[in-house]
């Protein structure tokens, strides 16, 4: 059997025999297409190659691209588990030429691959071509040598491929499987080609057209390829199987899951193992590439997916978290082809476990609410679709879970109601996705790019260099020129000046032409990769292209920005020492004011913890050693035990930053991570580090923000300051001033107890007077009424366990008045709840201080209402309900 690891690497290593760069997949968020909520395709990492804003050398490529399709236009999630070949998560083999080679190359390597390679029979292929491509009709014939009636013409959209409304686009030509005739279905362009026995395995797609705004197509001048072939299906294919969820990987899933959860993937059971091991695919691969969930964009859509797998372990039995357990399993088949998963599986164990227990609390919240919501409905009767998507949405109960349960008792839900709050928050969720997503690069930066090649970056040693103007950008667009007092943005051949990345800020600093110009510069950013844009002001003089400058970045600036972005990375090595190796870092910012430092972890970090922390890096910069950079190639870096960031897509080339000593191991560095930003040259030069602030971002995620140097000294100082006027306004000494605190809080308690205690007794004896002498007679029984100033709802309990104490036999009600408002308690003696009910009597007078109802027992019960000035009326109406 072939597994699905051997056809991944056997694709792999056939197209790089042929002259193809071997690709690494790139991040399922896509980075240049903010459009696409995820990566979805292949080819997104290579769009802007395909539009002629980038060039790759060679022009031709070969990938596994990690995809999921789960939210938005591609949204697969609520099939997955039910059908044989829809997935969230799923890898596609991918072959490209960019302006390279075309159609019969194309449609030669194919055919060599799956026929020779992968040794699939010929008589089990067919393929489609669109209707009117003759020239693919012609070279099918002549290379794969198929007869005329296994070549279909399609004249659908099916099989011409558009990338957008204008844009490049061309005919595809399909290659499917015929899984034969014991399996219903006909071939493609048949009545019944939605059947399964015909799959379609590849589609190569041959752009050779640009799509015009007007209408018109015209050639290409270097048409292209990109073919997409999904490895689960064609693994499918060779191990012989009809259902991807029979392959090698997802039989080592299931086997795990059943073993784990206790429960056999057989009859309604297997559907539910199927789902937990797509989800965990898709959940795990989103989380490795840096996305958490929440409650909008991405994160939002992740919940969903958790959820939906943690509903189905919950149906298999499960009452307590499991779906972290399942990790490692996932990790052993796909960790070797994908690093980034396993260097992020102590964070997404610790995520999933997490939000399980979440899950598991709003479950029973669920249930709950659909039961409150069919309480008043009868058999026939149909759920409002507004409610069966609250209980969707909010609680991750899918649409056929809610018609499952009340299926039962003979209901039905409004589907269309449902579908229209469906398509209301997919809306929501499409316009949360874009937002997250970066900026559109604009064409204006690759075509920057083209004419004036990447930025030298001189930064990593120098803060003033020489540098020739490449491109002047004013008004969103390229300029010749620019005039004093305007705004712009300008590009150098070379530049000292760090352009924002990786959580580090850009520079700011000043620009001297030769020509006695000045550019004030505000910040600096990366455009289209490494073209590095210095947005600001020309303050005077006149620019043109080609005009030569030196450039000067604020160093006082870059020194407070360097020392807090090496704090981060001592910070990022203490906070896994001290809370454990799951903590990853999720985001960062690194400016010269503070630093800011998202990392995983579930539960606040203790002040115990926190004392550690900055203890530890404190103790580094007090090593005062040399900080180290070398650069080396990624996996090189990684295998060295470098922390790489999970979601970060990284170069031919690293920079691998070594900080500090680790003295619990000999010739062991403290902290080794890969980055590409600037730091400081000895620990020393951070000088002091101290955290001002920890809290949390979303689940599973917190936030530290601390100070390095000067603001770390002066944020101490303050606080000593703080200290000193307290022990002043105390007159005790600094020292003593948290026990002199602490017994001033404990004489401030006493004293609200004894306020208490003769608040209480006031109210009991009701004061000075003929009121004071105790119960009056209503009828035959003893009855208590009082009004108590400035008295809480919760003393009138111990009021009334009083007073009926002191009557033993009778009624008492005390209204206490706060801030205008009353609150009302009415007591009952055991001997005469045959006759009275405290709930009655308390409903009896909170209409006069404007309360609804009240609620209780026989023998105590309690109301309110905004009415406390009327307190006196309500007394009196419960005293004419107990002579009536």
């Amino acid at each position: 059997m072939t597994s699905l690891r051997d056809i991944r690497s056997n694709f792999l290593s056939f197209f790089e025999k042929q002259g193809h760069a071997v690709v690494p997949s790139s991040s399922l968020v896509p980075k240049d297409d903010p459009t696409l909520l995820f990566t979805n395709a292949g080819m997104v990492q290579f769009k802007n190659v395909f539009t002629g804003q980038e060039r790759r050398d060679p022009p031709r490529a070969a990938t596994t691209q990690k995809c999921v399709r789960a939210g938005g236009k591609h949204n697969d999630l609520d099939n997955v588990g039910y059908t044989a070949r829809h997935h969230t998560f799923f890898e596609m083999l991918g072959n490209f030429s960019f302006g390279d080679y075309f159609k019969e190359d194309a449609i030669d390597y194919a055919w060599s691959l799956i026929t020779g390679e992968f040794g699939l029979p010929k008589d089990k292929l067919l393929v489609t071509v669109f209707a009117e491509d003759d020239e693919a009709f012609d070279l099918w014939k002549k290379i794969a040598g198929l007869p005329d009636e296994k070549i279909i013409r399609i004249g659908t959209s099916d099989n011409f491929w558009m990338m957008g409304d204008t844009g490049p686009c061309g005919p595809c030509s399909e290659i499917f499987y015929d899984h034969g005739a014991d399996i219903p279905g006909g071939p493609p362009g048949s009545p019944d080609e939605d059947g399964d026995r015909f799959i379609e395995i590849w589609n190569l797609v041959f752009m050779q057209f640009e799509q015009q705004a007007g209408g018109d197509r015209i050639s290409l001048p270097k048409p292209s390829i990109d073919t997409g072939m999904g490895l689960e299906r064609i693994a499918a294919v060779l191990q012989g199987v009809h259902n991807n969820y029979e392959i090698d990987l997802f039989k080592a899933l299931i086997d795990n899951s059943q073993e784990v959860l206790s429960s056999k993937a057989e009859g309604d059971a297997l559907a539910s193992h199927r789902v937990i091991a797509d989800h965990l695919r898709s959940t795990s691969f989103l989380m490795a590439d840096g996305v958490t969930p929440s409650n909008e964009g991405r994160g939002y859509v992740l919940r969903r997916i958790m959820r939906r797998a943690m509903r189905h372990a919950h149906l298999l039995g499960a009452t307590e978290p499991v779906m972290h357990r399942l990790v490692g399993e996932l990790v052993n088949q796909m960790g070797d082809a994908f690093p980034e998963l396993r260097r992020a599986q102590a964070s997404i164990e610790a995520t999933l476990e997490a939000e399980e227990e979440r899950f598991q609390r709003t479950l029973g919240r669920g249930l709950a609410l659909l039961d409150e919501a069919t309480m008043g409905m009868k058999e026939g009767d149909a759920l409002p679709g507004e409610t069966a998507f609250k209980l969707y949405d909010t609680y991750g109960f899918p649409l056929d879970l809610t018609q499952d349960a009340l299926r039962a008792r003979g209901m039905t839900v409004d589907e269309t109601g449902f579908n229209t709050s469906m398509e209301r928050q997919r809306e929501m969720a499409r316009a949360a996705g874009f937002q997250s997503g970066e900026a559109a690069p604009e064409t204006v930066w690759f075509a920057v790019k083209e004419a004036a090649g990447e930025t030298d970056f001189l930064g990593y040693t120098q803060t003033e260099g020489e540098g020739t103007l490449q491109a002047i950008i004013a008004g969103g667009d390229m300029a010749e020129t620019l005039d004093s007092g305007q705004s712009g943005e300008l590009v150098f051949d070379r530049t000292p000046f760090y352009g924002e990345s990786g959580g580090q800020i850009g520079d700011a600093g000043v620009i001297e032409f030769e020509n006695g110009a000045r550019f004030v510069v505000h910040d600096t950013q990366k455009r289209a990769g490494d073209v590095f844009s210095h947005a600001g002001v020309l303050e005077s003089g006149s620019l043109s292209r080609g005009d030569k400058a030196r450039l000067i970045v604020d160093k006082t600036r870059r020194n407070r920005t360097r020392s807090n972005h090496s704090a981060t990375h001592l910070m990022h090595r203490a906070l896994r020492d001290v809370l454990g190796s799951h903590v990853s870092q999720k985001g960062s910012y690194v400016g010269p004011d503070r630093l800011r430092f998202d990392f995983s972890h579930n539960g606040a970090v203790k002040p115990d913890e926190v004392a550690r922390i900055e203890a530890d890096v404190n103790a580094v910069i007090r090593q005062n050693v040399e900080v180290r950079t070398e650069e080396m190639a990624p996996d090189a870096a990684i295998e060295a035990g470098a922390l790489a960031l999970f979601g970060e897509k990284y170069g031919d080339r690293v920079r691998v930053l070594t900080m500090g000593d680790d003295l619990s191991v000999q010739n062991k560095p403290y902290s080794v991570e890969l980055c590409g930003g600037t730091h400081v040259a000895r620990t020393g030069d951070i000088a002091l580090f101290k955290i001002v602030g920890e809290g949390a971002v979303s689940a599973g995620v917190r936030r530290i923000e601390a100070l390095t140097g000067e603001a770390a000294r002066q944020y101490l100082e303050n606080q000593a300051g703080l200290a000193k006027t307290s022990a002043d306004a105390l007159k005790v000494p600094p020292a003593d001033v948290p026990a002199r605190i602490q017994t001033l809080l404990d004489e401030r308690k006493q004293m609200e107890r004894q306020l208490a205690e003769a608040k209480k007794q006031l109210a009991i004896g009701g004061g000075a007077g003929p009121a004071a002498a105790g119960p009056e007679k209503v009828g035959d029984t003893n009855f208590i009424g009082r009004v108590a100033e400035g008295v809480g709802g919760k003393d009138l309990r111990g009021l009334i366990d009083e007073a009926k104490s002191r009557m033993g036999s009778g009624v008492a009600v005390f209204i206490g008045i706060n801030d205008g408002k009353a609150a009302l308690a009415v007591g009952v003696t055991d001997d005469l709840k045959d006759r009275f009910n405290a709930v009655e009597l308390v409903k009896a007078g909170a209409g006069e201080v404007g309360g609804k109802g009240g609620g209780g027992r026989p023998d105590f019960a309690q109301a309110g209402g905004p009415d406390g000035a009327n307190a006196q009326k309500a007394i009196d109406a419960i005293k004419a309900a107990l002579a009536a």
